[in-house]
């Protein structure tokens, strides 16, 4: 039976806690254990290379993003590239850009290795960095009267950082697809009872880009059958007793604890000093993260580290900056699209008689209803004959599914695959109806099904894209769509706004699950 929980994407990165040899992270981890590992590339061995690699190219990207902030400076002067040998000044502030953009980007963990590689944490850490290295320095040169530094100090800020993300990026996809070989994975065994163990091993199975790679696991009883991970087996390499030995011998990077075991904080207590005398660190997969994710922090007690739950907020002025780009983004998107907008309304009038656009009643914001506007993709009786199909239901709870739906129209069918159905939508996020990203919009008559939890979905505006887009879109059951929007309800942020609206330009160049 297939576990109906969803694979959590990154919004933001699950928060990770370092406390000696000791990790808490979310079950999200993306690779596929099915591929043979390079054991020579896992572990710190290929950490640390990788991150003296970002080092040496962060330094190359900052050294040339100030050199061509100092030659813009020097043009707009009317100076020469001789005239460096004179200003032993242009040297010195220079140096310290460099000098202090590359110490805190390193004070940040911008090349932590479990950052690097997955989720929005690494680039959110650039940001913050290269934020601060340019606020001390304003303030340095506001204080000391370094009036040479102003002009080439305001290009290399925006370049840089440009540059920096970009780098980073590249970084990235190199990386991402070195582990599609098996290359730069970190060796790990799962701990715990089977359906925790199936459910860790399963999350990190379905994605592609962490650092994991499972070669065991290890269960109350280390009879039984293998743990299923795809279309692969995982091995059952130990019961719980014998956990470090198994960790030792396999030469493992990680042993990763899923749930609850049996012997509680006791038995983790006791894992952690028998891992001492390895390599394997030690790692503790919650579920709580599932649900609260970026707002997780540790308040710490003497002898006692609580775990601090964020209340999530539903105003204030991260909406009105969410709101902000919505308008602007709508607004740019409507002109931009405007001729595409044309042709698709003059196919879809001359393929089926009827109107080009469909405008249906959809649930917004606290339920408000609101007339939300897409291209039709069906013929005129669509909702007609939509009694006589409710047998044909594919879909579970409150959605209405039919992979092969007899009302979708040739030209219904190609701009349904690509998502270009839905472009006039971008009209409603322009009036404030919807937001560029948000929870799926939902039917009058599926919010009369909602259980309690479920209207939660109904906090924020619904979005023209959102973590269902990204995450299999109608191959989704009704469980993973609630499950996913909750979470984007509680734990949503505008750099894991614009990593959605990224990754949906992807999904839609490249369908699935669209029907």
């Amino acid at each position: 039976m297939t576990d109906p929980r969803p694979r959590l994407p990154f919004i933001t990165a699950a928060p990770a806690w370092h406390i000696p040899r000791l990790r808490l992270v979310d079950t999200e981890a993306p690779p596929n254990p099915a591929r043979s590992v390079d054991t020579h590339s896992s572990g710190l061995a290929w950490a640390r290379r990788y991150r003296t690699t970002l080092l040496l190219t962060d330094a190359g990207v900052i050294a040339a993003a100030v050199a061509t902030g100092l030659a813009a400076h020097l043009g707009s002067e009317g100076a020469s590239a001789a005239d460096l040998g004179q200003h032993a000044e242009y040297w010195g502030v220079s140096l310290l850009i460099i000098a202090t953009w590359i110490l805190t980007l390193g004070t940040f963990h911008t090349r932590d290795s479990r950052v690097v590689g997955v989720g929005a944490t690494e680039y959110k850490r650039v940001i913050n960095a290269s934020a601060l290295a340019f606020g001390l320095l304003a303030i340095g040169f506001l204080l000391f009267q370094v009036h040479s530094a102003r002009d080439y100090f305001l290009v290399a800020l925006p370049l840089g950082l440009a540059a920096l993300t970009l780098e980073r990026w590249l970084w990235r996809k190199w990386l991402l697809h070195q582990r599609l070989f098996g290359h730069y994975l970190s060796r790990v065994i799962v701990v715990g009872k089977r359906e925790d163990v199936d459910y860790v091993i399963g999350q990190i199975d379905a994605k592609s880009g962490a650092a994991y790679c499972v070669v065991g696991a290890a269960l109350e009883s280390d009879g039984g059958p293998a743990v299923m991970a795809g279309q692969h087996e995982v091995p059952v390499v130990a019961d719980l007793s014998r956990v470090a030995s198994a960790a030792a011998s396999m030469g493992v990077d990680s042993v990763i604890v899923a749930g609850a075991p049996e012997g509680g904080s006791q038995y983790i207590r006791n894992l952690a000093w028998d891992l001492e005398g390895t390599s394997a660190e030690l790692v503790l997969s919650s579920r709580l993260t599932d649900v609260a994710g970026p707002r997780i922090h540790f308040r710490p007690v003497e002898g006692l580290p609580l775990i601090h739950v964020e209340i999530p907020h539903f105003d204030g002025a991260r909406h009105a900056l969410k709101r902000m780009l919505d308008l602007v983004a709508s607004g740019l998107g409507l002109l931009v699209l405007l001729p595409l907008l044309l042709a698709i309304g003059i196919l879809v009038r001359v393929e089926s008689p009827g109107p080009a656009l469909f405008l249906q009643e959809r649930c917004g914001r606290n339920g408000r209803t609101f007339t939300m506007v897409k291209f039709r993709s069906m013929v005129r009786t669509a909702e007609d004959d939509l009694a006589g199909l409710r047998e044909l239901n594919e879909a579970s709870g409150a959605l209405f599914k039919i992979r092969h739906d007899p009302r979708i129209t040739r030209v219904g069918r190609v701009i349904r695959k690509y998502s270009l159905d839905e472009l006039p939508q971008l009209w409603n996020v322009f009036v404030g109806d919807m937001s560029l990203v948000g929870p799926r919009p939902p039917l009058p008559t599926e919010v009369e099904c909602y259980e309690r939890h479920v209207h939660r979905r109904l906090y924020i505006k619904p979005g023209l894209t959102g973590m269902w887009q990204v995450n299999g879109r109608s191959d989704l059951s009704w469980d993973e769509s609630v499950r996913l929007d909750l979470f984007y309800v509680e734990n949503w942020s505008l750099p894991g706004d614009l990593l959605i609206l990224w990754r949906t330009v992807k999904v839609v160049l490249r369908p699935t699950g669209a029907y």
